[in-house]
């Protein structure tokens, strides 16, 4: 039977530069992250065995290195490039990576931005 296993990373809040006004490229902004990744996971459900599992510690350990240390104009650009760390290992069947950036509206909680990819059959 195939299983498919799903990670999902919950409400990762880092900083980063977002945006292209003076403000917001002088100034890290909160930005929250939220990962879907799905891979084939029934060798690791059968076997229990560390080597068959998909590392989300590494992948999420690249993701934070990526946006703390980046510069970013658009939320375009960034959720790309997440979605682009995310889909690295060829396990991955399907990715969604969606990124809140808080206070961007003066009358919303946040604005995201979603993206995700799918293996071709």
């Amino acid at each position: 039977m195939m299983q498919n296993a799903i990670i999902t990373i919950t409400n990762l809040r880092l900083r980063t530069y977002i945006g292209f006004n003076d403000e917001e490229q002088q100034k890290k902004q909160d930005v929250v992250l939220n990962i879907e990744i799905h891979y084939p996971g029934e060798k690791a459900c059968m076997n229990d065995n560390v080597e068959d599992a998909l590392n989300y510690k590494v992948i999420t350990k690249t993701i934070i290195d990526h946006v703390e240390n980046g510069r970013f104009l658009l939320l375009e650009k960034l959720v790309s490039s997440v979605l682009d760390i995310t889909t690295e290992h060829h396990w991955v069947t399907y990715s969604r990576v969606t990124i809140d950036k808080p206070h961007a509206l003066r009358f919303a909680d946040s604005v995201s931005l979603s993206l995700s990819w799918q293996k071709p059959q």
